[in-house]
């Protein structure tokens, strides 16, 4: 039984998680230095300041971490704006469902202007009663910290919340929190056994994912 839905956004309800590899790849490859998948598993989940300032030391030189991170960042708005980040398959459905159900939420390792951007211009933002940046909070994941503060804006006890999660240390974080994690698995980014061990159910297709949290919202008053 759940009382509430913390989404993840990146890999879970849009595919963006390749181009944040793209342009950690293209500003490394700018300051000669070659980004590859361990650079990538290294930094996913991370917050934009985390992730900025290990990016900064890679590249050995030059810019600071918030220049570092202001580029990226930038790169991200820009794909958006040109149509580069779009809803995967479902996900809008999985939204909508899960919002008229109970209150929704969001925790995710994307800054907040990557956040707002994405939920406007896809035109859901108004399912969610809340929204968290893992930058808004001391630690990024896998460290629990931005679904706790996701809990907390919504008024609910983290055990009462379903997490729905793609990602090694994103699962990892929610399942931290004590909350009931929901995997759909990265196709691209596949996520590690124990971190997906966590999961009480996993599936790569949203509308079996959506029909699961259903369950779980519909059983409230059982």
């Amino acid at each position: 039984m759940a009382d509430a839905v913390v989404f993840d956004m990146d890999g879970v309800l849009v595919e963006s998680e390749h181009l944040w590899e793209e342009l950690w790849t293209a500003y490394a490859a700018a300051h000669g230095r070659s980004w590859g998948p361990e650079q990538t598993r290294d930094v996913q989940g991370m917050s934009a300041p985390e992730w900025a300032a290990y990016l900064t030391r890679f590249c050995g030189e030059g810019d600071p971490a918030e220049t570092t991170e202001r580029t990226v960042v930038d790169g991200m708005v820009q794909a958006l704006a040109d149509g580069r980040i779009e809803l995967l398959p479902g996900a809008r459905e999985m939204i909508t469902a899960t919002a008229e159900r109970g209150p929704v939420a969001l925790a995710s390792s994307a800054p907040r202007r990557v956040i707002d951007a994405v939920l406007v211009h896809h035109g859901v933002d108004h399912h969610f009663k809340a929204t968290v940046s893992s930058a808004e909070v001391p630690r990024g994941k896998p460290s629990p910290d931005v679904y706790l503060a996701a809990a907390n804006a919504l008024g609910v006890a983290p055990e009462r919340c379903l997490a729905v999660e793609d990602s090694s240390n994103g699962l990892r974080a929610a399942a931290a929190a004590g909350m009931t994690v929901v995997a759909i698995p990265n196709p691209q980014y596949p996520p590690a056994e124990d971190a997906l061990a966590a999961a009480a159910f996993r599936s790569p297709d949203h509308g079996a994912v959506r029909d699961f949290l259903l369950s779980k919202l519909d059983a409230r008053g059982e």
